[in-house]
């Protein structure tokens, strides 16, 4: 499912590697063309509270899965990943790029690069794992911790970045735009 979203993406027309030609493990300027063309950025934070997420939903169902003698927990981690997958289809399609563009602050947003965006499937693998060795609340804390760091450090997290796409508000992205 990762290599098939990634060849769908470049079927998309998406870039494999950043335009500049380089591919860097981090990058942190988020007002700038190369957001969302390296490996890691300040995004990828949220594709491991999509981890933790994802692994919170799965257990909810394995328990109702498990009344029923099924053995869900071997595709819990898959689906997972082909939900991530779908995200990054439907992140990288005209329709949220255009929207964006158009409600939030990233007035620049072109995409991800293939290589960033295999990445952030691979963050969110990430955040399942970890959530499936941690307890609940260490997993709850993570992801407060996660979205206050990246409040502080961006004016943006997960929860921003789904209320400015579902329900923007001008205060809001004057407050992001500083």
């Amino acid at each position: 499912m990762w290599l098939a979203a990634g060849a769908i993406l470049l079927a998309m027309g998406r870039v494999p590697i950043c335009a500049c030609g380089t591919v860097k493990l981090w990058w942190g300027v988020v007002q700038s063309a190369e957001n969302s063309q390296h490996i890691a950025d300040w995004y990828s934070f949220s594709h491991v509270i999509h981890g933790l997420l994802f692994y919170f939903f799965a257990h909810l169902l394995w328990r109702r899965w498990r009344l029923f003698g099924g053995r869900p927990a071997a595709w819990a981690l898959p689906i997972a990943v082909a939900f991530e997958a779908f995200w990054e289809l439907l992140e990288n399609s005209p329709l949220i790029i255009d929207r964006y563009r158009a409600v939030t602050v990233s007035f620049g947003y072109s995409g991800d690069a293939v290589i960033n965006s295999l990445a952030d499937i691979g963050f969110m693998a990430l955040g399942f794992w970890i959530a499936s060795k941690l307890p609940v609340w260490a997993s709850v804390a993570m992801a407060i911790g996660f979205e206050l760091f990246t409040l502080l450090m961006i004016r943006d997290n997960l929860t921003l970045n789904i209320l400015m796409l579902v329900w923007p508000l001008d205060a809001v992205r004057a407050w992001q735009a500083g």
